[in-house]
């Protein structure tokens, strides 16, 4: 569950291959090798033989190595901190695909593992000591039951964390401002829905840290489905170009056959001429806002209530309301000669006594929507100078996996159980490790 809402994903919408995991498909073939040699240790009877080099408290020589019970856990360690995500799918994974296959049947054994467990949401702390982590899972049981499961639950962990911390540094860069979620066409289809749900929570994080009511923005329904959001938008230069490049008409007949809950979002650079298609679009728009608000009818001035012009020069291109030396891109010149050109449009359009200040209140009120190579650094620059900037759109960059923000997770086994007693053996260089955040899991909730 994660740590806003206290409710568990709904499990079908996981749509978590149980069969492959179960017989390995996702695993790393040293796990199934792993597997092998403690199912043909146990089926021979074998008995510790060997001389550990640990010193060791009791007498191994009568452990049974293919029954061996372990104490896993499972930590990363992204450097300040990393937004834990995905541990909700990696439970189902122990739920449902924990046990072994006996003559062709599967048995289960998840009753057999003890879990414990941090909530998606969660922070943890990393300082460069792999001996001082903080584990986000762990688990006791015969690690034959659940050793195939690491590389996917390793793998979902990994991905949601990466995303979720980038994320909310995003967020915490944007000072507050929207963020629309746009990555999804820089991977595969099958990926949204983790990578959705994993902005969803880092959105709730950063909400609940700051006190910030940010609604979460997805472009696609896939990115809502783990969290019950839909996605939303407004009109690609497709649709531009489908009316010969006049921006303002494809704006109009967009205002005219679409629901008026969806924001009006004119996107402006197609021509290069931001200025030019915002200001058009916003004398196109007026007249019509102008009849809805002296009839009274609500409906039609959300029709026609510009909310936001999109901002997505190419990074090669200088607007045409820039003189030589200016910006090119989506530059900081170029939004506040749009927000001053917004601003003002009204005055041209012979408006007085209360009609002026509606118009004035009409031209303001419309924000300033960015996209297009926009991320972490870039948008800090731009809060620092105090661009007017109402929302950003930011893609590929939530992706961003190099070495700052790689979240790689690692299982490592830490203690045995001999003689009913819980014996460290972790690899030199790591060490068993508490996390107060972690909180007992009874797998039976996901069914």
């Amino acid at each position: 569950m994660t740590l806003f809402d206290q409710h568990r994903l709904d499990i079908s919408r996981l749509r978590l291959d149980t069969e492959g995991l179960r017989r390995g498909w996702y695993s790393d073939k040293y796990f199934e090798n792993v597997v092998r040699v403690l199912e043909g240790a146990r089926a021979a009877g074998y008995h510790f033989s060997g001389i550990s080099p640990r010193p060791l408290p009791v007498d191994v020589s009568h452990l049974p190595v293919g029954e061996i019970q372990v104490e896993a856990q499972i930590f990363n360690r992204r450097a300040p901190y990393a937004l834990n995500v995905g541990l909700e799918a990696a439970l189902v994974m122990l739920r449902r695909a924990a046990g072994y296959y006996e003559k062709g049947e599967f048995v289960e054994r998840w009753r057999e593992l003890e879990v414990e467990a941090v909530e998606d949401g969660a922070f943890t702390y990393y300082e460069g000591d792999t001996e001082d982590v903080q584990p986000v899972i762990k688990i006791r049981g015969c690690y034959r039951d659940f050793g195939l499961l690491e590389t996917p639950i390793l793998g979902i962990l990994t991905r949601a964390s990466r995303i979720a911390t980038n994320v909310y540094d995003v967020l915490k860069a944007a000072r507050g401002k929207p963020v629309l979620f746009f990555p999804a066409r820089f991977d595969l289809p099958e990926v949204q829905s983790v990578d959705g749900y994993a902005y969803w929570v880092a959105v709730q994080r950063y909400n609940q840290d700051t006190g910030s009511q940010l609604v979460p923005l997805v472009s696609t329904d896939a990115q809502g489905e783990w969290w019950g959001g839909r996605g939303g938008g407004t009109v690609p230069h497709a649709l531009i170009a489908c009316f010969l490049a006049d921006t303002v008409e494809a704006m109009v007949v967009f205002a005219e056959h679409v629901p008026v809950d969806v924001p009006r979002i004119a996107l402006v650079d197609f021509n290069n001429d931001a200025v030019g298609a915002a200001v058009a679009t916003l004398r196109a728009y007026w007249p019509r806002y102008q009849a809805a608000l002296l009839t009274g009818n609500v409906e039609e001035r959300k029709r026609w209530t510009l909310y936001g012009v999109r901002l997505d020069t190419s990074a090669n291109m200088r607007d045409v309301s820039l003189s030589p030396g200016q910006g090119y891109g989506v530059s900081a010149d170029l939004v506040r000669v749009v927000r001053q050109a917004l601003d003002n449009a009204w005055q041209d359009w012979n408006m007085f006594g209360d009609q002026a200040g509606a118009a004035q209140e009409f031209c303001r009120n419309v924000k300033i929507v960015v996209s297009g190579g926009f991320k972490r650094e870039k948008i800090e620059q731009f809060e620092a100078d105090g661009v007017p900037v109402d929302v950003y759109g930011v893609g590929s960059t939530l992706l961003r996996n190099d070495a700052e923000t790689n979240t790689d997770f690692t299982m490592d086994v830490v203690r045995v159980l001999v003689d009913g007693r819980w014996v460290d053996m972790a690899k030199l260089g790591r060490k068993p490790n508490d996390n107060p955040d972690l909180q007992p899991v009874d797998l039976g909730q996901f069914g």
